[in-house]
């Protein structure tokens, strides 16, 4: 084994250390802001643009939102560190049991495939803006 041998394992592991510490510092999630109705109404504006929104139902733990869009209901919950906006048919969402002060929405996907939202009630007594439960990712 030569010197040439130990300098260039030397500069192949300082390489290696470096892509791994960048890597780890690359991916240190930023803490994502808990939603309000108007962060809500922005995030759904950006995932759907040029939909109206009857109303809009936001977490109390800020973890995400419930909204109605025509015949639409447009669902955000947090995953991992940010959000995932879909849209199902209102009556889909209207239809979902109620249990356990819960409803569970299969949103038929695979990268999210439900949301669970904690309600007062469910369907909503009256179409008014506000928060009205906690929504988590399944």
């Amino acid at each position: 084994m030569t010197q040439a041998f130990f300098i260039q394992l030397a500069a192949s592991g300082a390489a290696v250390a470096a892509m791994v510490g960048l890597s780890a510092w690359a991916s240190i999630a930023r803490p994502t802001p808990l939603l309000d109705e108007e962060r809500a109404r922005q995030e759904l504006a950006e995932e759907f643009p040029g939909r109206d929104l009857e109303d809009v139902w936001v977490a109390l733990d800020g973890r995400g939102a419930v909204a109605k869009s025509g015949t639409m209901a447009l669902v955000l919950c947090r995953l991992g560190d940010g959000f995932v906006a879909r849209q199902i048919p209102w009556a889909q969402a209207l239809a979902t049991t109620f249990k356990d002060g819960r409803i569970r929405i299969d949103l038929a996907d695979a990268a999210a495939p439900r949301a669970v939202i904690a309600l007062e009630s469910w369907p909503p007594k009256g179409l008014k803006a506000g928060r009205a439960g906690t929504v988590r990712a399944a």
